[in-house]
């Protein structure tokens, strides 16, 4: 995409972590708190004056030896890359760290961060793995510390009118990301995959208002294009975390148009908005949001997961999955089997890679989706061949 606002969206990836945004806050005395989770209330972090921007690994893959120094080889590439760019000092302006024991990969990374990179604030929180009345408690009350220990670190105190103010900001946000989604339901949409991932990853990675503001532009030029993208099938990408828009742009690349994903670095990041019930508490609401948001891997059932999987290949009218799982994500590795039953009965075949983080997508790969996308349309000239679609 040739476009200015654009352009801005990719210049804050090829610069992060240390952007001219972050920089400038800096410069001026802010303070910015770096978050390894989609169950960390950003809103809270926001309220209390600080920038939340989420920590990732190298934008490519990387040698590894300092964090394979600390973290088991069988920990996942992305806690080890992301590891990797704490000892290299990629993250020494960070005031704070707040972490979600969702995974023994984040777990482990958050006790070796706390030691050897020594970021000032550091806390963790509990998620659990459902939800009803008493976990939701128990969640709430892991934001409470929260709150409490970042008005301890910052000596203010985070009003409601804050929180409030700080949960309209990220709701519009989630708003204006649906919207971009929207235009990704087309026949033939007006920005790509890859493209996309550039406006994904920079959401997390600058202050919500300025996000907000360009974004806002970007759906202005976007909903008058007349650019259309078109390709061999309508593609869903699944998985592990992923942050390079390079992966998805291989799968383009060799024809096939990615039109949604399911990853807590797209659609799991925004999808559902924080609603306050009546006169409740606004660190309530966050609570109850962030507990039950399109679910992670992680969470049980997985029924609730997979009907929402069902319902986005359903609207975007998706033709075939590619999942991605780094290798030893056990969430994701452990649920695919599952994942793969349900669509089976949608007739949606489903493409299952195991990668590192930051890969680009190799030769092998691309061979593969080259597999995936002649199945795809070979069903279409012979119906009986759907109902036999398998994974490849």
């Amino acid at each position: 995409m040739d476009s200015e606002v654009f352009n801005r969206f990719r210049e804050v990836n090829n610069t992060y972590p240390e952007t001219q945004q972050i920089k400038e806050l800096k410069i001026h005395g802010g303070k910015v708190f770096g978050w390894l989770c989609t169950y960390v209330p950003e809103e809270l972090i926001h309220a209390a004056g600080a920038l939340p921007i989420r920590i990732t690994g190298f934008k490519q893959e990387t040698e590894l030896d300092e964090a394979n120094a600390h973290l088991y080889i069988v920990s996942c590439s992305f806690s080890r890359s992301c590891l990797q760019m704490g000892l290299k000092q990629h993250y020494r302006f960070l005031d704070g760290i707040v972490a979600g024991s969702t995974c023994d990969g984040a777990r482990r990374l958050f006790d070796h961060w706390c030691r050897y990179v020594k970021t000032p604030f550091s806390q963790i929180m509990s998620v659990p793995r459902k939800y009803n009345e008493s976990t939701l408690e128990l969640y709430y009350q892991e934001i409470l510390d929260l709150k409490k220990n970042l008005e301890s670190y910052l000596g203010i105190s985070i009003t409601d009118e804050a929180l409030l103010k700080s949960i309209d900001i990220y709701n519009k946000s989630r708003l204006l990301l649906r919207r971009l989604y929207e235009l990704r339901k087309q026949p033939e949409p007006p920005i790509t995959g890859a493209e996309t991932f550039e406006v994904l990853n920079a959401s997390f990675r600058m202050p919500k208002e300025i996000f907000n503001s360009w974004l806002e532009e970007l759906l202005l030029k976007l909903e008058i294009s007349n650019v259309k993208h078109s390709g061999k099938a309508r593609l869903m990408v699944i998985g592990s975390v992923l942050n390079n828009p390079a992966f998805i742009k291989s799968i383009e690349d060799q024809g096939g148009l990615v039109v949604t994903d399911e990853l807590c670095s797209s659609v799991r990041y925004w999808y559902d908005p924080v609603v306050r019930e009546g006169e409740e508490s606004p660190l309530k609401s966050l609570a109850r949001r962030y507990l039950t948001n399109f679910p992670c891997a992680r969470m049980f059932p997985s029924t609730d997961r997979f009907k929402l999987i069902t319902k986005l290949i359903q609207d975007y009218k998706v033709e075939g999955i590619v999942s991605q799982n780094i290798r030893y994500c056990v969430p994701y590795a452990h649920d695919l089997p599952l994942l793969k039953d349900r669509v089976k009965e949608l007739g949606i075949p489903v493409l299952a890679l195991d990668i590192e983080y930051g890969t680009s997508g190799s030769g092998q790969v691309q061979t593969r989706v080259q597999a995936l996308l002649e199945m795809i349309q070979a069903s279409r000239t012979n119906p009986d061949l759907r109902s036999q679609q398998r994974s490849i």
